[in-house]
């Protein structure tokens, strides 16, 4: 079949189109009214044109509006589709937020207390034990700071439960890794349990809460657990790269999360948009309201914004590799929260901005000292680190140096 090659990939003759189209589908070039800002767009087709990744959207807002939204490269290459800004994507572990927000509404309404116990809502976890043997009682605090010490369910576990509350024995038979409040260590059955607390308090299904307390009042309409037909037509595909030929390939589908036979899960079950994960950001610049409504009161927004791990390290920066920096980063009711910038991809962020990476590389960071939010969205599956990743550097990097010329060397705000 004949083909022909653009920024190093290639497509077949059927696909190849008229080359100002091409250039148009390759950039994803938006309305002229969309706000862009300078060098955002370079970074990103640098990064394409090296394989780095297919496509991008970036986003950047403030509490009233969009100061930045561009569409860069492929959302899926065998077909050639575009990126655009109606592009949907998995968001994973960009769900912890998410889920940390709907405990804070109901920290806010009294209903939940942030050092409650667990088992004052599942009383099955009375009789679970830490390693050594003592009674472990972890707290709202802890499951959504990753200090509970809780044990995994398995990806095959999850793949045959039907709702959140079929993984509660799984997460009670799997063995605790460590005391809680010992040490931050990464763990996903602490996010979907407070969904299951969320469902037990509030007496809706966690999807069904967000819908109501959350997506449908903020405009979210592409935000879901389970994406339809139509809405998977829009689906950015995944990639890995291919360590021999440094070519991207397709990467295989994560099969416990997507449709209605799933449980809703906060740990990572979210698939979106850039608008509407930019609403969900500037609800949270806003302290908690936009548009007129109030989601969240100060008590919510503290838990969810400021640390609560007290002095303990945290985050993905604590290898040899990563630099060590456990101690920069703290963590809230959900998200992680940097104490102190640092070189690469906090250089450009001021201490308290909080926020969460995905599993495929998709970044979303609220700074409130300069009061605005950057959002990543692509699909590649195989950082090292995503939230460390070369990608989020330097879109930050272009964003910060067109909004702050004055600190484009790469410092932080102060």
């Amino acid at each position: 079949m004949n083909a022909r090659s653009f920024w190093g990939k290639v497509f077949p003759t059927s696909t190849v189109i008229h080359a100002a189209a091409i250039l148009q589908m390759t950039t994803g070039r938006l309305a002229a009214d969309e706000p862009r800002l300078p060098g955002v767009a370079a970074a990103m087709e640098k990064l394409v044109a090296a394989d780095e990744i297919a496509g991008a959207v970036t986003l950047v807002v403030n509490g009233d509006r969009t100061l930045h939204l561009d569409c860069t490269g492929l959302a899926d290459i065998a077909s050639a589709r575009p990126m655009t800004a109606e592009t949907m994507f998995w968001i994973a572990s960009m769900t912890k937020p998410v889920t940390g927000v709907a405990i804070a509404m109901l920290i806010d309404e009294g209903r939940i207390g942030i050092d409650d116990p667990v088992e004052r809502y599942l009383p099955e976890f009375r009789d679970l034990k830490t390693p050594s043997g003592r009674a472990a009682r972890p707290t709202i605090r802890q499951i959504l700071t990753h200090t509970s010490g809780l044990g995994e369910a398995t990806p095959e576990a999850t793949r045959k439960a039907r709702e959140l509350a079929d993984l509660v024995p799984v997460w009670l038979a799997a063995p605790m890794k460590n005391e809680p409040g010992e040490k931050w260590a990464y763990t996903q059955s602490g996010i979907n349990l407070a969904g299951r607390i969320v469902e037990l308090v509030s007496g809706l299904r966690f999807d069904a809460f967000l819908q109501e307390r959350l997506f449908d009042p903020l405009g979210m309409a592409d935000t879901t657990f389970a994406p339809t037909e139509r809405q998977r037509s829009r689906m950015a595909t995944g990639y890995t790269r291919n360590r021999d030929s440094g070519r991207l390939e397709v990467a295989p589908p994560r099969t416990e999360y997507g449709t209605d036979s799933l449980p809703p899960q906060g740990n990572g079950g979210l698939y979106s948009t850039p608008q509407d994960y930019g609403r969900f950001c500037r609800m949270l610049l806003n302290r908690g309201t936009l548009d007129g409504r109030r989601y969240l009161g100060e008590q919510g927004m503290q838990a969810v914004s400021t640390v609560q791990t007290g002095g303990l390290p945290t985050g993905f920066f604590q290898s040899d590799a990563s630099g060590r920096l456990g101690a920069n980063y703290g963590w809230g009711l959900g998200t992680c929260v940097l104490r102190r910038p640092h070189p690469g991809v906090a250089a450009m962020l001021s201490p308290g901005t909080f926020g969460h990476g995905g599993a495929w590389g998709t970044q979303a960071w609220v700074d409130p000292v300069r009061g605005l939010a950057y959002l990543l969205l692509i699909q590649r599956a195989d950082f090292p680190n995503s939230d460390g990743s070369d990608v989020r550097r330097d879109f930050q990097q272009a964003a910060a140096a067109a909004l702050f010329p004055e600190t484009a060397n790469g410092s932080s705000a102060r």
